[in-house]
């Protein structure tokens, strides 16, 4: 299906509208997941022409997107990637999880950003950052679509270490599912049980009746749109 490339759109209108200077593009992957962390990329790119083929990572085929991520890399002006654990996503909600994540990535970049263009139209981010959320931002604007590729394969590359250092991990197909819910994947748990890389907190575990009683229980501070969307994902 045609699409529109992204563009600077959104990056321009900050500059002008607010003198900021570095912009970064932020975007996650692995909310949706079971089992795996929860990934943020922050990409700054400047106004440059991007690398043909750019958008949302979900619309490229695994073989293009590990390609233009590795071109992205080298493309970018700066990239950094933080995470969020299992652990953490069952202690502190998904909310929370991906600011933590966020916060890592942007932190880790050599220069701290003067705003943020947060893919979405929730601000899990906060102050003190300066944030700018965009609708399908991963499709529109050029930062957040690098982010988004960068985070997607890097993610799976991840997943799919834990499946080759560990045989146990196998029957869980995490190279191919990437943490997500796919029949494989459901499968094995049913069988074998969740893992010590899953979500320990999470609803799927009350549909195994053999692993139920494993479920953690988390008293959240607060509910939001965002966490309660996020177990039905399926984004591998």
């Amino acid at each position: 299906m045609p699409y529109e490339p992204p563009t600077h759109t959104v990056e321009r209108s900050i500059r002008a509208t607010t003198g900021a200077k570095v912009i970064a593009g932020v975007d996650e992957v692995g909310r949706g997941a079971w089992a795996g962390p929860v990934t943020v990329c922050a990409a700054v790119t400047g106004l440059r022409r991007p690398p043909a083929g750019l958008t949302d990572s979900k619309l490229i085929t695994p073989r293009r997107r590990a390609e233009l991520a590795a071109e992205l890399e080298r493309w970018v002006t700066a990239h950094a990637l933080g995470h969020a654990s299992p652990e953490e996503i069952d202690e502190h909600g998904m909310t929370a999880a991906l600011r933590l994540a966020a916060v890592r990535a942007l932190d880790a970049l050599p220069v701290r950003p003067d705003a943020v263009i947060l893919d979405g139209k929730h601000d899990y981010l906060g102050d003190p950052w300066q944030v700018r959320t965009v609708i399908k931002g991963d499709r529109s604007c050029v930062a957040v679509a690098a982010a988004s590729v960068i985070a997607k394969v890097r993610r799976d590359a991840m997943m799919a270490e834990l499946e080759s250092q560990d045989d146990t991990y196998a029957p869980f197909a995490f190279a191919a599912n990437a943490g997500y819910p796919s029949p494989v994947h459901r499968a094995a748990l049913a069988e074998l049980g969740p893992t010590p890389h899953h979500r320990m907190t999470w609803a799927y575990l009350d549909a195994l009746p053999r692993w139920r009683h494993l479920r953690k229980v988390r008293v959240p501070a607060e509910t939001t749109e965002l966490e309660g969307g996020g177990q039905l994902g399926f984004d591998f």
